[in-house]
């Protein structure tokens, strides 16, 4: 066996895995390269990629809430994954602007039921727009709200401030643009 040869092969797979991780963010002229390759949107009954389902909990019956995180109270799903607004949203516009593989990082928010189920500590304005597939995708106070793929476990806060873009929301419906936790 040659070891440089294998050396090699290893070393340029550690870059390849750095310069994927680099590349995180739907910023302009990049794309990101998700863990989940799929494209199925997360909603109420989807975990993010990366994760398992936890046993059912009452929860769960709701489609918004709000839990502590190193950020403050922020705007979770009813299995406390965190969901962020993406700045190049327009507020009210009835449309997503992360379209195509954009999704793939950033999946979408969905509604359980014709009407979203929230916990009285959201405060903002909840509703819903048409995605481009027919879901009822959530929005607070007129923006769309999504995950991040890089999210695995409740209370991950990873997409913070990917690329100055994307960012956690408080309870109001305001866009939390405090710097992420150290990592």
């Amino acid at each position: 066996m040659n070891r440089p040869q294998n050396r090699t092969s290893m070393a340029l797979a550690l870059l390849a895995v750095a310069a994927s991780a680099a590349l995180a963010g739907c910023a302009p002229g990049t794309e990101p390269e998700p863990r989940n390759t799929t494209s199925t949107p997360i909603g109420p009954s989807t975990p993010p990629p990366g994760t398992t389902s936890p046993p059912a909990a009452d929860s769960e019956a709701v489609d918004l809430k709000t839990a502590d995180s190193p950020l403050g109270e922020i705007v979770v799903d009813g299995r406390g994954m965190t969901l962020y607004y993406f700045t190049k949203d327009t507020k009210d516009s009835g449309t997503s602007a992360c379209t195509d593989e954009c999704l793939k990082a950033w999946p979408i928010a969905v509604a359980a039921g014709d009407e979203p189920a929230v916990d009285p500590s959201v405060t903002g304005t909840v509703g819903t727009i048409d995605s481009p597939d027919g879901r009822k995708h959530l929005t607070l106070d007129g923006m769309p709200l999504y995950y991040y793929a890089k999210d695995t476990a409740p209370g991950d806060v990873l997409g913070q401030d990917v690329n100055g873009v994307w960012y956690v929301v408080a309870p109001d419906g305001e866009m939390v643009t405090s710097a992420p936790p150290s990592q």
